[in-house]
């Protein structure tokens, strides 16, 4: 498979044989949800997961899951019934009747009369009255409904001052890099100035592990071409970002997402409700499969699956699922059509590299491309022309085998350390040799950098032979 696959780890799925079931089903990461839990909970996460190991000799890759700075329904005793044309106030600030309490230390900026409060992913509506205070808002119920305790909330359209990290997340995060986590997700980012925050919180910890955004925001989704470019990878994250908007834009949004991340050469994940209704039931709907199929025929480098396995009956039976249905659907891929769009633009050496190597190996009929890469840049930039020749990553480094472990086509390899492009040939053919992927007098195309460990200095092709 190309496509590659994330499961969410929860109580379904937390036990030594469901996580090995999954790995052999296909699945090569692992989300650690750092919204829920003991701090006690998601390190036993973390070390179950770091236990295993994939096919290549190498563990899972690890993606934490920050929580962000989610809006919820807060300090409830009791349920709140509303009726529709009800007068209600939305409260940072204020305890009393007919107040539904938020979460503390959030403020409103622009706020426009009938602007919508969403509660619920949408189950409750409210519209905008006016502003009482820049932590008050008065509104009116559209319908009948019921409020519960730590319901998230939604305010689209409305601007809000509130801190791209919470103090919980800067705890997660230290947690997560004290772990091992190969990549941090950042939800519900605004502006590509989250970045920087976020990356600065990891260097101050002495660490350099990757950022992805989460774009789930309609904030996001006006910046989402700068966030891309500035971001590490990117997640469409479907469920907020279809309360956010309106539904029928979120299908159009996450075709320009996958487009343009492929493009840049980030990796794009597609997530939330991909077999929503396996949760329960032990087959998916025909829409569902028309929706995976569709995701992975624009070039999505991985699909994550959530309460699926994290809370679902059928955990298991989802990856194999969504193994079937990624091996089937990549086959009626036009790779040719991938290498085409993206080479329109003009490229710089590394890029010119990458890319004539996808088109050698088209051409030559070669199905395997080896990239001997340092940091993955290499790796990735070939990746981002969906050629149809396997990708195999080699590198020296654990970190980068299980940060491409998300990057659509990548097989990553670890092999030992190497000084000179002259030591490059013997590693590759002693190491595909011995696993038995070449055979003796088949070609490969492999690229890479000289001089040898020099991040971004993708500079050479060659065409060669096993032996």
């Amino acid at each position: 498979m190309k496509t590659k696959i994330i499961a969410t780890v929860g109580p379904s799925c937390f036990s030594k044989d469901k996580i090995q079931c999954l790995i052999d089903s296909g699945v090569t990461c692992f989300r650690v949800n750092l919204s829920h839990g003991s701090k006690s909970e998601k390190s036993k996460c973390f070390d179950l997961i770091k236990s295993y190991r994939l096919k290549s000799g190498i563990r899972p890759t690890l993606l934490a899951d920050l929580a962000g700075p989610k809006i919820r329904v807060k300090r409830l005793e009791n349920p709140i019934s509303i009726k529709k044309g009800e007068l209600l106030y939305i409260s940072s600030e204020k305890i009393g009747k007919n107040v539904i309490p938020i979460s503390g230390g959030i403020k409103f900026q622009k706020v426009k009369k009938g602007a919508r409060v969403l509660i619920d992913d949408g189950k409750i509506s409210l519209e905008v009255e006016k502003s009482i205070s820049n932590q008050t808002l008065s509104c009116i119920a559209l319908f009948d409904g019921i409020v519960e305790q730590r319901k998230g909330i939604n305010f689209p359209g409305i601007e809000l001052d509130l801190p791209s990290l919470t103090d919980q997340d800067k705890e997660d995060l230290q947690l997560a890099l004290k772990k091992g986590a190969d990549w941090i997700a950042l939800s519900f980012v605004r502006s590509p100035s989250d970045y920087t925050l976020l990356k600065n919180e990891i260097k101050k910890s002495g660490h350099s592990t990757p950022v992805l955004a989460k774009i789930e925001k309609w904030e996001a989704v006006k910046k989402m071409n700068d966030i891309i470019d500035t971001f590490d990878a990117v997640m469409v994250a479907r469920g907020d970002l279809g309360v956010e908007l309106p539904l029928e834009q979120v299908p159009g949004i996450q075709k320009k997402v996958i487009k343009r991340a492929i493009k840049a050469g980030k990796p794009v994940v597609l997530a939330t409700q991909i077999l929503d209704s396996m949760t329960k039931r032990p087959v998916p709907t025909r829409a569902e499969v028309s929706d995976i199929a569709n995701a992975i025929l624009d070039g999505a480098d991985a699909l994550m699956v959530t309460g699926e396995t994290a809370v679902g009956k059928h955990p298991v039976k989802v990856i194999k699922v969504l193994s079937r249905v990624i091996l089937e659907t990549e086959q009626n891929i036009n790779y040719k059509n991938f290498i085409k769009d993206i080479s329109k633009k003009r490229l710089n050496t590394a890029q010119a590299i990458s890319h004539a190597a996808c088109t050698v190996a088209s051409k030559q009929r070669i199905n395997k491309i080896i990239t001997m890469t340092h940091s993955g840049s290499t790796a990735r930039m070939v990746s981002r022309y969906r050629p149809s020749a396997k990708i195999i990553a080699m590198t020296p480094f654990k970190e980068t085998c299980r940060q491409l472990g998300i990057v659509w086509g990548v097989s990553p390899l670890l092999v030992e350390n190497y000084n000179t492009s002259d030591d490059i040939p013997l590693i590759v053919n002693a190491m595909l040799m011995g696993k038995k992927t070449l055979r003796k007098n088949e070609k490969y195309v492999i690229t890479g950098g000289v001089p040898v460990g020099v991040p971004g200095t993708t500079n050479y092709l060659s065409v060669l032979k096993g032996v």
